[in-house]
């Protein structure tokens, strides 16, 4: 599982993530950097429960809420993007990237549950 792409660009995402509400906190953007710091992280934190899933349900459960996680995320960028001027477009890929990579496991997980 750890060389999982999900589980290893979520976490460098949160990490980033991390970094950036640090800069946003030196700007006094408190309730800003909380939002994103929650639903950023949480990516990663409910990508990794669900490859150690319970049962199938339990999996796409748990990928459908960091994919839940993922779009609040790209909310609060395209808010801090639409308020602010440095917002790192990076940032916006990698999260993009998230939601496609989410999309794609739910869809193939729906898939495989179909066929079994």
């Amino acid at each position: 599982m750890k060389d999982s792409p999900i589980r290893n660009k979520s976490f460098d995402f949160a990490v980033e993530i991390i970094h950036y509400c640090d800069v946003l906190k030196a700007n006094n953007d408190f309730e800003l950097a909380s939002q994103l710091l929650r639903s950023g992280t949480s990516i990663g934190a409910n990508s990794r429960e669900a490859q150690r899933g319970v049962s199938k349900k339990d999996f796409k459960n748990k990928f459908g809420i960091a994919l839940k996680e993922a779009d609040e995320t790209m909310y609060w960028l395209e808010l801090l993007r639409a308020t602010r001027a440095n917002v790192p477009q990076n940032l916006i890929e990698k999260c993009e990237e998230l939601i496609r990579i989410l999309v794609s496991i739910i869809k193939n997980s729906q898939l495989s549950t179909q066929h079994s």
